[in-house]
């Protein structure tokens, strides 16, 4: 699946899930070492689980972060 996030600097985020578990992520844009990180961090989560630690989580003052959207782009998903 591919997400257009919203108010961030990522312009992408490259998600496959596979039976609830998340295998891969790939983020355009951004910060590219932090989301690498994220990436690293996530893969093999339960998409429940990956949402629950993400969502909400905010960068500076935007209203959202690139880890916020990756939690929407999981709630899309289920």
């Amino acid at each position: 699946m591919r997400y257009t996030p919203h108010g961030v600097c990522s312009s992408a985020i490259d998600i496959e899930v596979e039976d609830g578990i998340i295998k891969s992520v790939a983020f355009t844009g951004g910060c590219n070492g932090n989301l690498k990180g994220i990436s690293a961090l996530v893969q093999g989560m339960k998409t429940e689980d990956a949402i629950t630690k993400l969502k909400g989580i905010k960068c500076g003052f935007k209203a959202t972060s690139c880890p916020d959207q990756l939690a929407c782009a999981l709630e899309q998903l289920k």
